[in-house]
């Protein structure tokens, strides 16, 4: 999401369901069909499946901003709009998926609750620091902008049959506290999503991700 978008002069008021029709909202939500068919196969513990719904979710998302950027024509109410939805979006791919992953991993233990709520409270916390403040000297993100999230635990999984259950349940805790602990860091992060190489980088990452998780599904 960029924050640009929020400057633009908004112009007469559409229909709500026109911007549907919009291409870059299409590749939006796109994702969070992706995302919702990741929570439905975390909950039931199709954890292979869940892995490749929650990169493609990352993929689409990247994509939508790539797309916006070359569109011709698209208005400050459509980049206003996207850029809503975006946020709205990135709530449920990279707060509310990881959390609800750790508490299905956990077995819905009550001790993964505040885990899972540490990692929900940074996400919605650093969504709207980035909404509020943007890049940091408009190039740079301040803390782990939380599309990485995704990428980490979906990695990170592919390690899960190598122990035991119940010491995978620990490395991911600590995995997602420690993705926590950087959305809300100080640290300067580079914006990866914008660059067309890095998209190109991250489908062939999904690509490889999806192979690999669709073999361990069959």
């Amino acid at each position: 999401m960029n924050t640009d978008k929020y400057d633009l002069e908004i112009d007469e008021k559409k229909p709500i369901i026109s911007f549907i029709f919009d291409i870059p909202n299409i590749l939006s939500l796109s994702g969070l069909l992706c995302t919702l068919c990741a929570i439905y196969f975390i909950i039931t513990e199709n954890y292979s499946a869940a892995m490749i719904g929650m990169i493609w979710a990352v993929a689409f998302d990247w994509a939508d901003g790539l797309v916006a950027r070359r569109m011709k024509g698209r208005t400050g109410s459509d980049s206003r709009f996207g850029g809503q939805l975006d946020l709205l979006i990135d709530i449920v791919s990279y707060g509310v998926t990881p959390a609800i992953l750790l508490l299905s991993y956990g077995k819905f233990d009550p001790l993964f609750l505040p885990g899972a709520f540490l990692m929900l409270t940074a996400g919605v916390i650093r969504l709207s620091y980035f909404s509020t403040f943007g890049l940091a000297d408009g190039s740079k993100y301040t803390g782990l902008a939380i599309d990485n999230n995704n990428i980490a635990l979906v990695f990170l999984f592919l390690f899960e049959g190598m122990v035991s259950t119940d010491v995978f349940s620990v490395i991911l805790y600590a995995g997602g506290l420690g993705l926590a602990a950087l959305n809300v860091s100080q640290i300067s992060t580079p914006k990866l999503s914008g660059n067309p190489v890095n998209v190109a980088l991250l489908a062939g990452y999904t690509l490889a991700i999806s192979a690999i998780y669709g073999w361990k599904f069959i």
